[in-house]
């Protein structure tokens, strides 16, 4: 590998949970593709010792580039742009134009939505976000925090520290101007082409995976291979520079060749590949949801342009929804109970009538942690999908905690799609 960076994510919010890093991920990604390969993912609270502690680790281990995230508000606990400074041996000073800059917006900001502040207490988060180390380079703000590029001192070693704020769309509104900055286009410069390949399995068991990685371990030199199986799919992803791609070939066809009933993509997600599926066959959905209660439809239309394919879901909760919304009949749910491969047909069938869907899919169970039984115990889930091309009933235990059963009920459900509209390894 080449050039290598580590990141640091910053905020006691993120540290405990309470907050998800998305900042660290994206910007893995984005270096990746201009050939930078991540070492680290630190996170850290609003400490300044910990935050030194990081930036020393990193430097420690020899990283070209560190990126900071977050810590650039205006509250006394928002130290990033200043420690960043002392470690860079830069001390900071208020950058009297920047204040000026970063006063308007905060103006226009309280302006737009009506509010009012103490003028003095405004002032002086505005001067503590216009404090910039000697010599950084300075990145717009976005927000109202502005960037920075910091390098080492002179005479200093150690990689420049690229600090960006904490909220994602500040962020990434911010990257273009941070890899337009010189320290970082001379990183760059050097960062030779690092490509990532995914093979994605269902069905398959990371233990059979490893056998098989084990017996042509002699092969694959120069391929930096990782695993993950997460909600029934095995996913397999290697990075590797150009010159091991006749390698990663030899890989590719081996898991070919190994698993050609559970290998359903060599890239796309299964999100890509029903999407696209419904687009090029011009069909439609609906769902009839009852355990995870419209969490099917949600991911159906995450991206833009799924209303093109989706027509609607109904969260069919309780036995009267069932009937009176879906039209599953009394009967049925009389004899076999809710949670019953029955009533996931009738789902299926009554969203595909009520919506007048080409697809309709159904889902039913019991997610717990109460509502169990000896015959039907926690984690029974019924689904079935209905379409031009036949049915798809199937019928699961799952493990796992409430959130876990309705989440991989859902990743089910879109393997069933698949399967119905696109063929390939069964769900």
């Amino acid at each position: 590998m080449g050039a290598r960076a580590g990141i640091v994510v910053t905020g006691t919010e993120v540290l405990t949970g309470r907050v998800t890093d998305r900042n660290g991920p994206w910007l893995a990604e984005e270096l990746r593709r201009r050939g930078v390969d991540v070492g680290s993912v630190l996170v850290v609270g609003d400490r300044p010792d910990d935050l030194r502690a990081a930036l020393a680790f990193l430097a420690g281990v020899g990283v070209d580039l560190v990126l900071t995230t977050g810590g650039l508000g205006p509250t006394a606990d928002d130290l990033t742009a200043e420690v960043v400074g002392d470690v860079q041996g830069r001390p900071s000073a208020v950058d009297p134009e920047l204040e000026a800059h970063i006063g308007g917006i905060v103006e226009r900001f309280m302006a737009r939505r009506g509010w009012r502040a103490d003028p003095e207490a405004t002032a002086a988060g505005t001067r503590k976000q216009a404090l910039v180390p000697a010599g950084a380079t300075v990145l717009p703000p976005v927000g109202t925090a502005p960037g920075l590029v910091v390098p080492p001192a002179e005479g200093r070693s150690g990689p420049p520290v690229v600090v960006l704020p904490g909220p994602p769309p500040e962020l990434r509104g911010m990257w273009p101007a941070a890899l337009a900055a010189e320290p970082v286009r001379r990183v760059l410069a050097g960062a030779p082409e690092l490509r990532q390949e995914t093979v994605r399995l269902w069905g398959t068991l990371e233990a059979q995976l490893a056998a098989t990685l084990r017996e042509h371990d002699g092969e694959l030199d120069g391929l930096e291979i990782t695993t993950c199986l997460r909600d029934g799919e095995l996913e397999i992803v290697t990075r590797f520079d150009p010159a091991a791609q006749p390698t990663y070939d030899r890989l590719g066809a081996v898991l070919q060749e190994t698993y050609p009933d559970t290998l359903f993509s060599t890239g796309p997600t299964v999100d890509d590949l029903v999407a696209g599926a419904f687009a090029d066959r011009g069909l439609t959905v609906a769902t009839a949801e009852s355990c995870t209660s419209g969490l099917l439809v949600a991911r159906l239309t995450e991206r833009a342009g799924s209303s093109a394919w989706v027509l609607g879901g109904v969260a069919s909760y309780a036995n009267s929804a069932k009937e009176a919304l879906v039209g599953v009949p009394p009967a049925v749910l009389a004899e076999h109970g809710a949670v019953s491969t029955q009533v996931a047909a009738a789902l299926a069938e009554g969203a595909r009538e009520r919506f007048g869907a080409d697809v309709g899919i159904g889902i039913t169970g019991i997610a717990g942690p109460g509502g169990g039984t000896a015959d039907k115990p926690v984690g029974t889930v019924h689904l079935c999908a209905v379409g031009p091309d036949g049915r798809q009933p199937r019928s699961v235990v799952l493990p796992g905690d409430r959130a876990a059963v309705r989440h991989r009920s859902v990743t089910l459900a879109m393997h069933m799609l698949r399967q119905l509209l696109l063929g390939g390894p069964a769900a």
